[in-house]
């Protein structure tokens, strides 16, 4: 009960991201390790669109899943979307079956550093606003 006092569902959907940009960062440096390597497919980080599903879900009907056995109704809360890394077998852009291209491994990888360094940064003021609550409290 006092998590959900002191952390909102802004941070949480915050920490998220940071989880999903932290994954895409090592999904996109191991395609740039792997770029001369013959029949490598690259890997792509799926979760914004499952975040939105997730946040846009409509509907009476939702599941909980508190047994791995347990079979999913509706779709996914946000408590429940998390990264996942999905391998892109269907296209090749070398002869050697690799398809990874460099420019936008690259691109990919400079927007996903902004996008950690702005998560990281309003991660940081909520954190920051809590510290000040706390010890303007004290007072």
């Amino acid at each position: 009960m006092i998590g959900n006092l002191l952390f909102s569902k802004s941070m949480s959907l915050m920490g998220k991201g940071l989880d999903a940009a932290s994954l895409r960062n090592t999904v996109i440096s191991d395609n740039l390790a792997n770029i001369e390597t013959p029949g490598f497919k690259k890997s792509d980080v799926v979760f914004e669109d499952e975040l939105k599903k997730a946040l846009t879900r409509t509907g009476p009907i939702q599941g909980m899943i508190t047994n791995a056995k347990h079979i999913p109704i509706g779709q996914p809360s946000v408590p429940q979307i998390s990264p996942a890394v999905v391998r892109q077998n269907s296209t090749t852009i070398r002869n050697d079956g690799n398809n990874v291209d460099i420019d936008s491994e690259m691109a990919a990888m400079a927007k996903n550093t902004i996008t950690y360094s702005a998560l990281a940064q309003l991660l940081n003021g909520e954190f920051s606003k809590l510290k000040s609550a706390i010890s303007e409290g004290r007072r």
